[in-house]
């Protein structure tokens, strides 16, 4: 069972905070608070987040400088950041979000249904990389413990070749439907993210299917020797 994502939401006024937390709570995801960008990095430590919320005015380290040490961490890097405002600088400031790393970036007061709807589709790509991570580790201990398909009929490994084939069919077939969900008028960055996703799929669908008894190594059969 897949558990709930977190979400980090970066913010130095509390009220903020309560109203992100209002806005989100019918995600049903986790939703943890951090008050600076120190506690944000600090938090970012120990926990993996499908998204962050940062406000960009914070006193100390500011949203862009927080963004900036997220994104030279190897385990933080590649986590979505959307940034939120009260201030709208005009197209520098937009500007220097993205290029701090932001995926997108929102002025406040802000329209509570578009900023839901933008944290859903970066919780349900992360909970679709999650599943693909978790067949790629089942099939590797099965490599490992069986040491490789069994030609035997038995069903280790190639019992469970069948079912990880199954459970990789199910997260494709999700992943087709988000990316048709996403359409045309996504952001460009969440629409990169599930092409990404794809490829992976790809990858490890070409995996499976080359382990499969009768093929070879591209995924083509093997000629009889009859």
């Amino acid at each position: 069972m897949i558990q709930k994502a977190k979400i980090l939401l970066v913010d130095d006024r509390p009220e903020n905070l309560l109203a992100l937390e209002a806005i989100l709570s019918a995600l049903d995801q986790t939703l943890v608070r951090a008050s600076s960008g120190e506690e944000a990095l600090k938090a970012l430590l120990t926990d993996d987040f499908a998204v962050i919320l940062l406000d960009v005015q914070m006193p100390g380290m500011d949203g862009f400088e927080t963004a900036a040490h997220i994104k030279r961490r190897e385990r933080t890097r590649d986590i979505p950041i959307i940034f939120l405002t009260a201030i709208n600088h005009g197209p520098h400031h937009t500007f220097r979000g993205y290029a701090a790393g932001a995926v997108d970036y929102i002025s406040k007061p802000f329209d509570p249904w578009v900023l839901r709807a933008k944290v859903s589709v970066f919780v349900e790509l992360y909970m679709k990389n999650c599943q693909l991570r978790e067949q790629a580790v089942l099939l590797r201990l099965q490599l490992e413990q069986g040491g490789g398909p069994s030609l035997g009929g038995g069903r280790e490994p190639v019992g469970l070749l069948v079912e990880l084939s199954a459970r990789l069919a199910a997260v494709e077939e999700q992943a087709e439907a988000l990316s048709k969900q996403l359409g045309e008028s996504a952001d460009a960055a969440a629409v990169a993210t599930a092409a990404h996703l794809e490829r992976k799929l790809t990858g490890l669908r070409r995996a499976l299917d080359a382990l499969e008894p009768g093929t070879g190594t591209d995924g083509s059969a093997i000629p009889s020797r009859d």
